[in-house]
């Protein structure tokens, strides 16, 4: 079983509201904390519209955990702008358009884990 820190919450907290800064929406985190063998204690899953929201939201997490948790990406993968991956070691980012997040469904490879899904707003 993994620690999962304060600062792991902050960060995803951070996350959280750099995607909605950019009105993206279908936010689950997933706490991995339990889970054996995961890669990482959250996981944030989020979708934009278009690929030009996808990367608007990708640059507002950045700005977002940045400035609020001095944290920035060990690496970060950009899909044709429909996907974009963030790894920050602790937590990890996928940031879709729709139609990639239904056929990759993220959501179910962990289903074993805690899911908390918010409301869009």
């Amino acid at each position: 079983m993994k620690t999962t820190t304060a600062n792991s919450k902050a960060l995803v907290d951070s996350i959280v509201e750099g995607i909605k800064e950019k009105k993206g929406k279908n936010i689950v985190i997933i706490d991995m904390a339990n889970v054996d063998d995961s890669i990482c204690n959250y996981m944030v899953i989020a979708e934009g519209n278009t690929p030009v929201q996808v990367e608007a939201i990708q640059d507002s997490v950045l700005d977002t955990a940045r400035i609020q948790t001095g944290e920035k990406p060990l690496h970060s993968h950009i899909g044709n702008g429909e996907w974009v991956a963030m790894d920050y070691v602790d937590v990890m980012v996928h940031i879709f358009v729709p139609a990639l997040r239904e056929f990759y469904n993220i959501e179910q490879l962990w289903a074993d884990a805690k899911q908390i899904r918010l409301e869009n707003e």
